[in-house]
């Protein structure tokens, strides 16, 4: 039996540890790129983009409770900036199957492993492909200082193409801006290999989050 997900929007809490790598267009895998609607394009600047990896920890209290890694691609229309999720892993069957049918998010399962300090700073994570087990991407991170006061919102719409329909959603995250210390490792034969070996130009924790995601959906 598939598991239900829930009507949106989703109203989801949690904490997101995200690093943004800058990648030339030309390093691209073509499946990438495949996530983009026909009417935007990737935001490229000097012919690299900035592509955003997170884990996310979805904790109770939430419409649904899982773990999740994901990729991000800026893209543009007009003015409008969006972002578009070419990967994505979930451990939460409903969460995969609203994701997709609701917005276009292509999600997969994974299984994940998570440990975390007594105090809640040192996080160490990583997903394996439910099909074949194969590591794809982990994490060893430490959080720092608080950087911002308040938990300004933060607006994270993604445009979405999934079996040749268009998906725009507008979704909001409000949390808790902390610094952030990274040691990424990809696998360089795995999906997200050619992020192996680069360094983040920036990475933060997004901490107590509360993200709310499904508003003025359109889909064509």
């Amino acid at each position: 039996m598939t598991a239900a997900y829930p009507p949106e929007p989703w109203y989801l809490a949690g904490h997101l540890l995200v690093s943004a790598f800058r990648v030339p267009v030309r390093a691209l895998p073509e499946d990438v790129l495949a996530a983009v609607p026909h009417d935007h394009a990737p935001l490229v600047v000097a012919g690299h983009v900035t592509l955003g990896a997170a884990f996310v920890h979805y904790l109770p209290g939430g419409a649904l409770r899982y773990e999740e890694l994901l990729l991000a691609l800026p893209v543009r229309k007009g003015l409008a900036i969006r972002q578009s999720i070419p990967h994505i892993w979930v451990d939460s069957d409903a969460s995969r199957r609203g994701g997709r049918e609701l917005w276009g998010i292509p999600k997969e399962l994974g299984d994940f492993t998570r440990e975390v300090d007594g105090r809640g700073r040192a996080v160490r994570t990583a997903m394996r492909s439910a099909e074949g087990g194969a590591e794809v991407a982990a994490l060893d991170a430490r959080v720092g200082p608080r950087l911002l006061p308040g938990t300004p919102p933060v607006p994270l719409a993604t445009a979405q193409l999934l079996g040749g329909r268009r998906f725009v959603s507008r979704n909001t995250v409000f949390a808790t801006v902390r610094a952030l210390r990274t040691d990424w490792r990809f696998a360089p034969d795995g999906p997200l290999g050619f992020l192996a070996g680069r360094t983040p130009l920036l990475s933060l924790a997004l901490h107590d989050a509360a993200v709310v995601f499904g508003t003025r959906v359109e889909r064509s």
